[in-house]
């Protein structure tokens, strides 16, 4: 069975492709890396830094319409994050669970540099581009809804995002 791309429709998105594994429960795992790697991304950045948003014209009374937002979650910011957070996945690997045989992408290297048990992963190139590529397809089929969970400073993205993947993967849909 090859990896295909799938093109769904879901009320609250306009139609959006994605890739499918056979081996992985796609995109539900990869977009549990990608969310893990945004979160780690956002907390490495000075809470108190803020930038300014907004327009830097002059209404006619006189005021600006600009606010200071936390750098961290600028917009700009979270799209600047999003262009080299995939090439962090070659730091995943593939483990499988032994009771339910599912298989899913764990962290392989330590972020602070500490040794990790990897008996149960597999270190695997072929698992490390099926991930990059996958998150690539994540980010540029969700790059709105991303910005707009981080950006808002949503409670459990991880759920609601990936959640909102699995969903799209189980509805029945077209294929353009």
């Amino acid at each position: 069975m090859k990896s295909g791309i799938k093109c769904i429709s879901v009320s609250s998105l306009s139609n959006r492709c994605l890739t499918s594994a056979p081996t992985l429960h796609l995109p539900s795992s990869a977009c549990r890396a990608l969310v893990d790697e945004m979160e780690w991304a956002i907390s490495q950045i000075d809470p108190k830094k803020m930038i300014q948003t907004g327009s830097f014209r002059i209404n006619p009374d006189g005021s600006q319409s600009i606010r200071e937002v936390p750098l961290a979650r600028s917009e700009g910011n979270l799209l600047e994050m999003m262009e080299s957070i995939c090439e962090r996945m070659g730091d995943y690997g593939e483990r499988t669970d032994p009771s339910t045989n599912r298989k899913s992408y764990v962290r392989i290297k330590s972020r602070s540099g500490e040794a990790m048990d990897l008996s149960d992963a597999s270190l695997d190139s072929r698992v490390t581009a099926s991930l990059k590529f996958a998150c690539e397809t994540i980010v540029e089929q969700h790059e709105d809804e991303i910005i707009e969970f981080f950006a808002h400073e949503t409670d459990n993205v991880k759920d609601k995002l990936c959640n909102l993947c699995d969903h799209a993967l189980k509805m029945t849909h077209d294929e353009l």
